[in-house]
């Protein structure tokens, strides 16, 4: 176990993932800016519409950039409250309330998950730098502290938590149908490449501790299947 001090430093990591994930989230949000324009350009409240799905962009592109996890982790929160403030755009609506309400709330189940994987991966790595912890991996040899399972493989099954709730798999999934009841621009931003995709990108970002961890790798090619 780990126990030093660790300093969390605000960096930036393009590799040819980020790369791949960089072209889908910037091509999908261009077109549905684009197709906003026409689509919701007489609403009164257009700039503040604008403004969302901007700000949820931005925090997607954090995300998906950062080269740990903590870093990542904000961008994660943000794109979560960007979708609230989407589909509840139309707050005078009670459906659209509740849908907004539903899709935060069932996504904290899965972030809870997520904080305490960074948190076991934190405590016996020492550090929360993709890096760092891809590089430790290989060489830990950690007793089983739970149920038969190591501190990693509980880790990882942590994160796959969070990408379950973060990409609406089943038991996480109910808050997605429900996003339809923001503007259709929101539907097509939620569903198509970029807050689903979130969870997906986690999982393949963490691929180099998932191969480590083959009772989390079948977890997740089990759901997958």
């Amino acid at each position: 176990m780990v126990t030093a001090y660790c300093e969390i430093s605000w960096g930036f990591l393009f590799d040819s993932l980020t790369v791949v994930i960089l072209v889908v989230v910037t091509t999908v949000s261009t077109l549905v800016h684009l197709y906003s324009i026409e689509y919701i350009g007489e609403d009164p409240h257009f700039p503040r519409f604008i403004a969302y799905l901007s700000l949820f962009t931005f925090f997607m592109l954090i995300l998906v950039t950062a080269d740990n996890l903590l870093q990542m982790f904000v961008g994660w929160e943000g794109v979560g409250l960007c979708s609230y403030l989407l589909i509840n755009f139309w707050f005078a609506r009670l459906q659209a309330n509740k849908a907004a309400i539903k899709a935060i709330m069932v996504n904290r189940v899965g972030d809870f998950g997520l904080v305490l994987g960074m948190l076991v991966i934190y405590i016996y790595c020492g550090s929360l730098d993709y890096s760092v912890i891809f590089a430790m991996a290989p060489h830990f040899k950690i007793e089983p502290i739970f149920f038969g399972l190591d501190p990693f493989t509980i880790g990882s099954l942590l994160l796959f938590m969070g990408a379950t709730g973060k990409s609406a798999q089943i038991g996480l999934h109910t808050w997605l149908p429900d996003a339809m009841e923001g503007p259709t621009p929101v539907s097509a931003l939620i569903h198509a490449a970029t807050i689903v995709t979130a969870g997906i990108f986690l999982l393949a970002r963490m691929s180099p501790l998932l191969e480590w961890t083959p009772i989390a790798l079948g977890v997740v090619a089990v759901a997958g299947a």
